[in-house]
């Protein structure tokens, strides 16, 4: 037979540039992933500092880029909104379910409702860029709120089997009561607290 037979060795040359560009890839993955991450923080601090004037150069300044590899990113200033507001209800979610695995069931109602604050302040800071974004993608509003009201869910039901929440509501119904505190764009901070304690009165069971 004239036909060459590979050696372990040449089979191993052959499989080593495949594996190389392999990790390669996942490497440039991975600083995608954190470039983009980092851009998404940024651009979430600048929207707290300046609201709705918050610009793409500020965002890309804050972040530590040039604009243009903001851009490449983020083609659209409402493409950033989406992910800023993508992530405020993933961290959301994030807490729901850190407390519940985490805390005692009233505690974790009470560290849930915290963030729900700083998630309805920063919702707040880009309303009218929000409502734009859900203009063009429906879909981001359903699935978010969904996402939401089962997080309140979560931390509610833990605390209604505990027996120190009332078992006459559910996490949509929380989300009711709690969700104008997204778009009142005069709400304080001081009064946001006090409204707050007030729920929180009325979430405790009946003596």
């Amino acid at each position: 037979m004239n036909g060459q037979v590979s050696t372990p060795s040449a089979v191993a040359e052959k499989r080593a540039p495949v594996e190389d560009e392999v990790e390669d890839q996942r490497t440039m993955r991975a600083d995608a992933r954190r470039n983009n991450e980092r851009l998404v923080a940024a651009a979430r601090d600048v929207f707290n500092k300046y609201g709705g004037d918050a610009s793409m150069e500020a965002i890309a300044k804050e972040a530590g880029v040039g604009v243009g590899t903001l851009y490449r990113h983020f083609p659209k200033r409402i493409d950033i909104v989406e992910a800023v507001y993508r992530t405020d209800v993933d961290q959301l979610v994030e807490t729901a379910e850190t407390a519940a695995a985490e805390q005692e069931p009233w505690p974790a109602i009470v560290t849930w409702l915290d963030a729900f604050l700083s998630y309805a302040r920063g919702k707040r800071t880009f309303l009218n860029e929000l409502r734009e974004a859900f203009d063009k993608n429906p879909e981001l509003k359903i699935a978010s709120r969904e996402r939401v009201d089962r997080a309140a869910d979560l931390v509610l039901r833990r605390a209604q089997d505990a027996g120190v929440v009332r078992t006459d509501i559910n996490g949509a119904d929380l989300m009711q009561l709690m969700g104008p505190m997204c778009t009142n764009a005069t709400l304080s901070e001081d009064q946001s607290h006090r409204l707050m304690a007030m729920v929180l009165d009325g979430l405790r069971q009946p003596a």
